[in-house]
């Protein structure tokens, strides 16, 4: 098994072979894990939250959901889940985003699309490989005027979610450093992300 501690803040990515786990462990509770996956071997084949979600009639993911390419193929399926459910529609954090919602005073502060960019291009990924990405942990109801709210999340320290690969994918995370509202409990923390069978992990920071 290979273990890998993201420190808050940070970007991870990893190659997960078909049929292995990855482990994801909220180490301290209510931290939102942003994450994209792409078929390893051609990343034109991505997560496509419209194909998920319209397959498994419902937006939020849980045991038994697969995650399905923009070709409409499985990726991989959450086979644990310790905390219930999961977004995928609240998107992930940017300068431009934070700056929309919560003032240009935080047009500075570190924001999950600056990880994806930067652990991406390890990979040879750009901005026009971002998509649409699963917020692991995070809470985002919506009420029946379609409003998206972001609040306390469901999760509490030690609650892990387990996916199996079901194809060679490579996994990119950002540990959200998102610090103006509630999904990280306005304190950014680590997680765990554990690879059964493995031992080799290509992943870095991007703090």
């Amino acid at each position: 098994m290979s273990t890998t501690v993201v420190p808050a803040r940070a970007a991870w990515s990893s190659v997960v072979r078909a049929g292995e786990t990855l482990t994801i462990t909220d180490l301290h509770g209510n931290q939102a894990v942003d994450c994209l996956v792409y078929d390893a071997h051609d990343t034109s084949v991505r997560y496509s939250a419209p194909d998920t979600i319209h397959a498994q009639g419902g937006i939020f993911l849980t045991t038994g959901s697969v995650l399905l390419s923009n070709e409409h193929t499985a990726l991989m399926t959450v086979v644990a889940d310790e905390v219930g459910r999961h977004d995928t529609v609240g998107g992930a954090c940017s300068k431009e985003s934070n700056t929309l919602r919560y003032g240009h005073h935080t047009w500075a502060q570190h924001a999950c699309v600056d990880n994806f960019l930067a652990e991406g291009a390890r990979h040879g990924l750009g901005k026009r490989d971002l998509v649409s990405n699963i917020n692991w942990y995070m809470n985002v109801p919506v009420e029946k005027d379609g409003t998206l709210g972001i609040v306390d999340g469901l999760s509490a320290p030690g609650l892990t979610v387990t996916l199996r690969a079901e194809r060679d994918v490579l996994v990119l995370v950002s540990n959200c450093p998102q610090i103006n509202n509630p999904c990280n409990g306005f304190e950014p923390t680590a997680v765990e992300m554990a690879i059964s069978g493995t031992t080799t992990s290509t992943g870095g920071g991007s703090a």
